[in-house]
């Protein structure tokens, strides 16, 4: 598996809900390693979807440890947020939507569950900017995008400043 460029909104994968992961061999592994390495050197986020490199199986990647250091990659196969709490507006951006971020409404407790890349189940609450990332990364697993959430496109959607 080769890595794959970022897909672009309105690519249609974008929009679609992603397959839940029911064998975890090899190509998974693959997957997984391909997504961190897309992430890590074509985007420099701090999460990436399968779906955002063409790819429609719930697998996603969170890694804020450069914003947080007591932070830890988490592979998350099949995750599902349980809980919600502490809603808060910040400004958001996207691979899929480079040229943009917008304001919108994240929550910065979350509490969820998932597999890893072997089939382990886990469950963790995840606060700040990790629950953020979480919330945003499991949006792109069901087919919705940031912009979704916004309430006013005209006034909550600002363009990206490039460096």
């Amino acid at each position: 598996m080769k890595p794959s460029l970022i897909r672009i909104f309105p690519d249609p994968v974008l929009r679609k809900k992603a397959a839940l992961v029911t064998v975890f061999d090899r190509s998974l592994l693959r997957l997984v390693a391909v997504l961190i390495r897309t992430m890590r050197f074509q985007a420099h986020g701090i999460g990436i979807a399968a779906p955002q490199i063409g790819i429609s199986r719930a697998v996603a990647i969170v890694d804020v440890s450069r914003r947080d250091s007591s932070a830890q990659r988490l592979i998350l196969v099949n995750p599902e947020i349980i809980e919600r709490r502490e809603p808060e507006a910040r400004k958001e951006g996207c691979m899929s939507l480079p040229d943009y971020m917008a304001y919108l409404k994240r929550h910065l407790w979350v509490r969820f569950r998932w597999q890893d890349e072997r089939g382990k189940s886990h469950e963790k609450v995840s606060l700040g900017i990790e629950a953020v990332c979480v919330e945003h990364e499991v949006d792109h697993l069901n087919g919705i995008l940031f912009i979704d959430h916004v309430t006013c496109l005209k006034t909550d959607m600002v363009p990206r400043s490039r460096k």
